[in-house]
């Protein structure tokens, strides 16, 4: 089965004809010093965001392997993103993800 990070990982190459595209963590990591870092953006943000190159509309891309499922808290964010004049949804492979992109789908 193919890691999550190394499909978001060929899916930012194959994006960057088309889109500036950054990899977010959300969530929180405990640091050696026993410190809490919040990344500082909503638990369910998307893998990938960013923005098309051709008209500057936001992107929101949830990457999932073939097996992989959309958490509780990651359709609520693509749901709430979906409401408004961007692109967001799922991809799974590089294919996908430019066909998001390029067209503007909502999946």
């Amino acid at each position: 089965m193919t890691r999550e990070a190394d499909i978001q990982n060929q899916i930012r190459i194959a994006l960057a004809p088309y889109a500036i595209i950054f990899r977010v963590n959300s969530g929180k990591v405990r640091m050696a010093d026993g410190r809490y870092f919040d990344t500082g953006v909503p638990n369910g943000y998307s893998d990938l965001s960013g923005f098309r190159k051709s008209d500057g509309k936001a992107i929101f891309l949830e990457i999932k392997n073939e097996k992989g499922r959309l958490r509780p808290e990651q359709k609520k964010f693509l749901e709430t993103m979906q409401k408004y004049d961007v692109i967001a949804g799922v991809a799974r492979s590089e294919t996908e993800a430019v066909k998001l992109v390029l067209e503007g789908e909502k999946t």
